[in-house]
């Protein structure tokens, strides 16, 4: 009885790994989130990305649970523009609001939508091989004035890698994410937040602004929208302000938003819009800047 119960607490375990745990193996995105959908087969690393959604709550069932009813809202605070991690404090009852792991067709635009909705904006922090598969929800964020980070090109686990395996995985998923909406990313965070000192003194030198986290919402858990609102908000509670760690790969994510947004407002505090300061205009020639940047 006793090794029937172990066995049933390991497979609960394996069963909530996410972004903010470390994997077992080096296994690209596609695989490390396959358990969250069951009605799935198990994707192999060199698998086609199939993200699209499955069938969305109506916007009627959406105003019931939140109490939303569609505006005026004032949720939006400030602009920060930052150019170090010095840069980025936060006052009291400030969040902002960051999206890991996507773009995912049907999630993203779904939560693109009800920031639109809060006239809110958010930092989504994208994979290079995501914003490959799906170039046209990243350009998406990007045309809706979102700001826009890189996480790497596979998301693999970067203590388990030499620097220099490490440092080229950083540099081809920002070059990707470039490439892809055409302009330079100037925020990076860590896959599973597994830094070193090391590898953030070589992210900033090359003019990246690391994202930390102050609180995870666990939405990479098998569990109900509300409650990873409501757990969002506990956290919330006990810091008073910070970076919120969330992923736009997960439908109980984009189901969620709008009863955290929500709560958000009712309690007073404010969203604020990240920006790099002095980013520059759009480019036309990203692979001779990849390369230029590779050679440094």
């Amino acid at each position: 009885m006793t090794y029937r119960l172990l066995l049933a607490g390991l497979a609960v375990t394996l069963s909530l790994a996410g972004c903010a745990t470390k994997p077992g193996n080096d296994a690209s995105l596609k695989t490390s989130f396959a358990a969250e959908e069951p009605h799935h087969k198990p994707l192999k690393a060199n698998d086609p990305v199939d993200m699209e959604p499955t069938k969305w709550a109506g916007a009627e069932l959406e105003t019931r649970e939140t109490g939303d009813t569609g505006g005026p809202h004032h949720l939006a605070g400030r602009t920060l523009e930052v150019s170090s991690l010095h840069d980025l404090k936060l006052a009291d009852k400030e969040v902002i609001l960051s999206f890991d792991d996507g773009p995912a067709p049907g999630k993203t635009e779904r939560i693109l939508a009800t920031l639109d909705k809060f006239g809110v904006k958010a930092t989504f922090m994208m994979v290079g091989e995501m914003a490959e598969a799906h170039p046209a929800t990243a350009r998406k964020v990007f045309e809706d004035g979102d700001t826009i980070g890189s996480h790497t090109f596979r998301h693999p686990d970067l203590d388990k890698m030499s620097f220099d395996m490490a440092m080229a995985e950083i540099a081809h998923g920002e070059h990707a994410v470039a490439k892809v909406i055409g302009t330079d990313v100037s925020f990076f965070r860590f896959p599973y937040l597994a830094d070193s000192k090391r590898l953030r003194t070589a992210v900033a030198m090359r003019d990246l602004v690391v994202m930390d986290v102050d609180i995870d919402s666990k939405d990479y858990f098998n569990t109900t929208p509300a409650a990873v609102a409501t757990r969002t908000m506990d956290l919330l509670h006990k810091r008073g302000r910070g970076i919120i760690l969330m992923h736009d790969i997960h439908q109980r994510t984009a189901a969620m938003l709008p009863t955290l947004l929500t709560r958000l407002e009712r309690e007073g505090y404010k969203v604020v819009t990240l920006k790099y300061k002095g980013t520059s205009a759009p480019t036309t020639d990203l692979v001779a800047q990849a390369s230029i940047r590779v050679m440094r």
